[in-house]
């Protein structure tokens, strides 16, 4: 038997994470996938509830944000409960072990391009030896 399931969305909202009463970390966030097709000339959209533990969730919690584009592999997990009202709930969710981040955070893009900037200094002249000439 297979249960496996592989997803590329943008994160609807921040990631939440908690830590159960033992300290294990989880993280939930809801990813927005786009269906194939259109209706009415309107795309439209699966919005999929996500679940990672331990590492990975702190991880997709540190990094992660509204907005960005993510891979999810993992697989579907079926779960209930009995609500105040007495009413049997279903939630379906995917229990992530695998998560990609396919574009990078405006932080990492800006420290990036600070980095590669060799006239971010302070306008000072740059100092060209003879020896560094080819010619």
């Amino acid at each position: 038997m297979l249960n496996r399931v592989i997803l590329i969305g943008r994160l609807t909202r921040d990631p939440e994470m908690k830590y159960t009463p033992t300290g294990i970390a989880t993280t939930t966030f809801t990813l927005a996938c786009d269906r194939p097709f259109q209706t009415n000339g309107q795309k439209e959209a699966d919005f999929i509830p996500i679940v990672t533990w331990r590492q990975l969730a702190e991880t997709c919690a540190n990094y992660l944000k509204k907005g960005r584009l993510t891979a999810v592999e993992g697989r579907i997990q079926v779960r209930s409960y009995e609500n105040n009202e007495g009413k049997r709930v279903y939630v379906t969710e995917v229990i992530a072990d695998n998560v990609r981040f396919l574009e990078r955070g405006e932080q990492q893009e800006q420290s990036r391009s600070e980095r590669n900037d060799p006239f971010q200094d302070d306008g000072r002249p740059i100092e060209i030896k003879e020896d560094d000439l080819p010619f």
